[in-house]
């Protein structure tokens, strides 16, 4: 069930930094090195350079987050802060809380990282995650976030269309379907101590839609790397799909003839289906998904919206949903 407090992430509408604002600022984060002013307001700026700002990239990739290709998409929407986007989080590997990623992850070691590649595909093999970004032009394109819960959010995500990265693995024709799977390491991710969830956490999508162009294999946001509680270093971005969909801090993808199961599809098959595309005509059991919660917002005014069959992706995807009934595979 939804209940719609106010906490500390939510902000006014007035707070929201113009995109004109924050490319200067990415602009600027290159010219010095990767020094980065927070999206969160400009009259925030003393506190967003203490511990809300952008991370800097390694050294290894300075270059390539120097030259990330700008894009249109999202050029209608306004950015939802970058503290926010930070701070509210679904990152169950650290806790369910929504501060609970932020909070937890500080700590979290992301290099080195390798991502497993298996399956029915002509090269195998296990890949250096800084080989993958160097080999491709990062793009910025800014999306529209539809949580299942009714929340949402726009960010400005760094990243490589995620067909120009399958394909270097050659899929097969036997590849009908593409599973990911994150990092599993108690260690790290108390929140994979206990129980509720079967760690891993798995997801796959269908190949035609791991090659959809809107489908993105992000490594950035607001001009440079993950924070840790945003998945750092790779995950998934599926603008059409429900957040869940878009897995972080992967490790494995494997190329398969038949549909994998997946971590919320094995919990509640009759809430969270293989394909969670986004859809106000199928409710969850719990609740509406006629409207959403587009952050920040307050209690006061919470910045309700209507929301848009594909999340207002329609034009780019429902082709290959054609003749398919799309509340039953929901």
């Amino acid at each position: 069930m939804l209940i719609f407090t106010r906490k500390a992430s939510d902000c006014s509408e007035s707070e929201v930094t113009d995109k004109s604002v924050y490319l200067n600022r990415r602009q600027f984060m290159k010219t010095t090195g990767g020094i980065a002013l927070s999206v969160g307001g400009i009259g925030h700026v003393s506190a967003a350079l203490q511990d809300s700002s952008p991370l800097s990239p390694p050294s290894s990739l300075q270059s390539s987050f120097n030259n990330i290709a700008e894009t249109s998409f999202g050029k209608e929407d306004k950015l939802s802060p970058y503290d926010v986007a930070t701070s509210y989080n679904n990152f169950y590997e650290f806790g369910y809380g929504k501060s609970d990623p932020k909070d937890r992850a500080s700590q979290f070691k992301t290099t080195p990282w390798t991502i497993t590649v298996e399956g029915e595909v002509g090269k195998t093999g296990t890949f250096d995650i800084e080989d993958i970004i160097k080999e491709s032009m990062l793009e910025e394109r800014i999306y529209r976030l539809r949580c299942v819960e009714a929340w949402s959010m726009v960010i400005p995500w760094v990243g490589i269309p995620l067909a120009t990265v399958l394909k270097k693995f050659e899929p097969t024709s036997k590849a009908k379907y593409v599973y990911f799977e994150t990092l599993y390491d108690p260690k790290q991710m108390p929140g994979q101590r206990g129980g509720g969830l079967d760690w891993p956490y798995r997801e796959g999508l269908r190949i035609d839609e791991a090659m959809n162009p809107l489908a993105l294999l992000a490594v950035g946001m607001y001009g440079s790397i993950l924070p840790n509680q945003n998945g750092a270093p790779v995950r998934l971005v599926l603008p059409w799909k429900y957040g869940f969909k878009s897995i972080k801090s992967i490790v494995k993808i494997r190329f398969v003839e038949t549909m994998p199961e997946t971590t919320w599809s094995m919990l509640a098959p009759n809430e969270y289906g293989f394909y969670a595309n986004v859809n106000p005509n199928v409710d969850h059991p719990r609740w509406s998904q006629k409207q959403e919660r587009r952050l920040p917002g307050g209690v006061l005014f919470p910045n309700v919206i209507e929301t848009k069959m594909f999340n207002g992706y329609e034009e780019g995807v429902a082709s290959m949903y054609a003749g398919m009934d799309l509340k039953r595979l929901y």
